[in-house]
This record gives C-alpha cells, structure tokens and sequence, in this order.
C-alpha cells in the first residue's frame, strides 16, 4: 500500500470515529464549514462525553531521547520535579469556597526553572483516596503524547526530557484516556516551567528622548528583578463545583491571577502605612482581602525599584485572551519563545495555552495597575498593582519609627513581595528583598513556607501598627 492510499485510509479512520463519537452530523458541520452552537446542545450529552473515558490514541515514540536512565547519565543537569496530584477545598472571595484540583495542594503548581539543554525528570504522585485519576503535560517537552496519560489513585509516573527550546512553557493536567481534563485544567491544575537561554538573556534596551527631541538609547543588564502572572479563569455552580456548561458559553464567574481573584491589591498593612489606620481603605472598590484572618489570602502588592530592569514571565492558562497591559506603563519588550516579538508597545495580546516574557522600567514612582485589557476580565479580578519607588513618601515615617534603618528604595524591603508571584531563581535574576506568604496554598504548603523564611505578614502588621501609633 502506498503512503497516499494509506494516508486516505487513516483520514477516512478518523472520520469515522468522528461519527462514532458525536453523531454522523459532527462531520458534515465540519466539512461545511460551520461550527457548533454549544447554547443549543444539550447538557446530558456535554455531560456524558465528560464520564466516556475518552479515546486511546496511539502517536509514534518521538525522536528525541527521553530515556532517563541515559538522560540521567548524559552529563546533563537533571531537575527532580516531584508533584501530587490532590483535590482539596480552597477560598473565593466573600467566604465562598470552591472544589479545587491542585499540583501539590497550590494554584498555580509550583514553577519548574531550568536551563535550555537541562534534563527534567517529572515525577507524578496520585496518592490513596484522591477522587479521581490524573497527568501532567509539560509542554516544554518534545516527547510523544502517551507519556501525558492519566494514572489512578495510589500510583506514581514519571518521564524524563530535554528542554531544547528557551521560553515559559504550561504545563497542567492531562491524560490521553482523560476526556475531562479542562475540568481539571480549569479547577486549578497546571502551573509553568521556565526555560532559560543557554546563554542568559539579553541586555534591555530603551529608547529615550532629550529635551531637544534627540533620540538616546539606554541600555540596562541582563539581570532583572522578576515576577510570574498566570491568568486563568473559574467557572462555577453554586456548590462551588466545575461547571462545563458556563465553560462551553464562555460565561466566567471570576477572572484569577495566579490562582486568585483580586488577589493583588491593598491590604491592611497598605491601609496603616498610607492612611495612618488599619480600617481605612486604600481602595474601597478593588480591596477585598484586607482582613487578618484571610492569612495567606490576603491581598499583596508587588513592589519595585525606579529605573531597575523589572521582567515579568506571564502564562495565559485559561480560555479567554489575555490583553496584557499595565496602566500608566509601556511595555519595553515582548518575548515569545526565544524571540523578540515587539518593543515599546502598549498592550500585548497573548492567546489560550500561550506565554509571554515583558521586560520593562518602571520611571517615575507611583501605582501601576497590571490587567487584561478585557474589561470583564478586570472587573471580576485580573488585577495586578504595581508600587514603584516611594510615591507615598514613607521612608522618613518609616526610618523615624525605627522600621527600617535607612531610606530604602522599595517598600519590599519593609513588607517583601508576595511568594506566588516571585518564580524561582534563575541565572539573570535579582533577589527581591524578602517575600511574603501569599498564595492559594493550603495551610500545610503555607506553614512549609514560614519554616523556610518567608514572612507571615498576618503576624506582622500589629506589631508595626503599634510601632506607627505609639
């Protein structure tokens, strides 16, 4: 048989199981050209493809090496990425709780930061009574599909692979037999790796202007100060539990970033330094998470030098299209794999299952706001608040009072960045002064960050509220 004939026999396989699954009228919308109208399908057959197990496929092995026992003896650096899978109970605003699925109890998982070339060994651990089966597609992998599949509860895999390609890669749960992985996807399972240039990043460059319309270009090193935004969105019934219906309409009940809905906005440490009272709100439309009782939940602001490289690895891991701008800021440079896509643009526009890395400088001291540019995005939660410098004029109160020795050119200094939005270290990176616990972590994940240094700001701010107001 030759290729073609065999290439019309696998795309008449194809068909057929396309009939099979979804009715003989699947494959005549799809040759007419139309699409299917989700608002008018009934629910029971949503729901029943949900519980069909989905189909095995069947790819050939890719042609890179992905056995670890010969990348583990390659000469290679080798990352030992362990994660579970477990679903627990997590908050939304207003004291609602939702049925979320978590890589190692947080949302996002955690961030895998490697270097281009290196091996990473994934581990994936279902332990006993989870409720469901579960895998992880890392898309940094070049590596045949069947390695994604679902395992059962009580079970472990593991695969190995070289991270050839530079950039922010997904990755989340998957599984070749799981039809329902976008309930998982969208119930809080996946997380990104951060794969670095082999040869570090490069210098920014920015454009300036003198007085006499002159152009100047200023150059800042490699070295940046970074965060990590991964947007996503929920989709919810009222006992807090995915809904595939709203999922199909594209009817979202909140817009998160790293996990959380307005999750990066004042608090009432913010309250106290700016306003002198813990009660009175910086913002009473954004500030939702001001409470101590809301420990790792609370809201956190994201603080930054004047004129300091500050680069920002951003993941769309949700349906909806990110519109990435920042209020008040230019976007310097925009990177998309390994290769600059644009500079000095205002907003960027970054696609479902899509990554982006901006690098910019912050001018002038003052607030700026991080959103999606999609404005029901911004009102049910995309929401990120830059601090940039001293725009509130602090450091005399704060030197005064004996919360901080000298004048210091970031509040981080004072109450630290939160410990979600700050990936690991890499070979161009700045440390931040000190980080605080902030994320949706269960409690054991949280305490297992206090034990490790990070600063549990919940016990914090009343003793600096009486240093301020004695």
């Amino acid at each position: 048989m030759n290729k073609r004939v065999s290439m019309l026999f696998t795309i008449a396989a194809v068909a057929v199981m396309g009939a099979t699954l979804f009715g003989s009228s699947y494959t005549q919308t799809q040759i007419g050209g139309q699409s299917i109208d989700m608002n008018k399908m009934d629910v029971d057959v949503i729901e029943k493809i949900h519980q069909m197990g989905g189909l095995q496929l069947v790819m050939p092995q890719a042609f890179a090496d992905v056995d670890c026992g010969s990348l583990e003896n390659s000469g290679r650096t080798v990352h030992d990425f362990q994660l579970t899978g477990e679903s627990v109970e997590l908050p939304l605003l207003g004291g609602k709780t939702y049925n979320a699925m978590t890589f190692s109890g947080q949302v996002p998982g955690p961030t895998l930061r490697v270097t281009q070339g290196d091996v990473v060994k994934m581990t994936l651990t279902i332990p006993e009574g989870e409720v469901t089966g579960h895998g992880n597609d890392m898309h940094a992998s070049q590596m045949s599909a069947s390695y994604f599949e679902s395992i059962n509860p009580g079970e472990s895999t593991t695969y190995c692979y070289i991270a050839e390609a530079a950039g922010i890669f997904k990755y989340h749960c998957s599984g070749v037999k799981l039809m329902a992985m976008d309930q998982h996807v969208l119930s809080g399972m996946y997380g990104i790796a951060i794969v670095d240039p082999a040869n570090g990043y490069k210098k920014l460059m920015v454009e300036k202007t003198s007085g006499s319309g002159e152009l100047d270009r200023k150059f800042y090193d490699a070295d940046a100060l970074e965060f990590q935004l991964q947007y996503n969105q929920l989709y919810l019934d009222d006992k807090g539990n995915y809904n595939a219906v709203d999922m199909f309409a594209h009817h979202h009940d909140a817009a998160v970033v790293n996990g959380m809905q307005f999750g990066y906005v004042p608090n009432m440490a913010h309250n106290l330094l700016v306003n002198g009272d813990v009660n009175k709100k910086i913002s009473a439309v954004l500030q939702a998470r001001d409470g101590l009782d809301l420990k790792q939940y609370q809201g956190q602001l994201l603080f930054v030098e004047l004129d300091q490289h500050v680069r920002i690895f951003i993941e769309n891991q949700g349906n909806e299209p990110v519109f990435f701008h920042i209020v008040g800021e230019i976007l310097d440079r925009v990177t998309q794999g390994n290769r600059v896509q644009a500079g000095a643009t205002e907003t960027w526009l970054i696609g479902g299952s899509q990554g982006a890395i901006v690098d910019l400088v912050f001018d002038e001291p003052g607030v700026y706001a991080a959103v999606n540019h999609d404005y029901a995005q911004i009102y049910t939660g995309a929401v990120t608040v830059f601090v940039a410098g001293d725009p509130f004029n602090l450091n005399p109160v704060l030197v005064e009072k004996g919360v901080i020795p000298a004048p210091v050119p970031s509040y981080a200094y004072a109450l630290g960045n939160p410990s979600d939005a700050v990936p690991p270290m890499g070979q161009n990176s700045i440390a931040h002064p000190a980080i605080n616990i902030h994320g949706l972590y269960t409690d054991e994940v949280a305490s297992e960050l206090q034990e490790n240094g990070a600063i549990p700001l919940w016990e914090v701010i009343p003793v600096v509220a009486e240093i301020l107001t004695s």
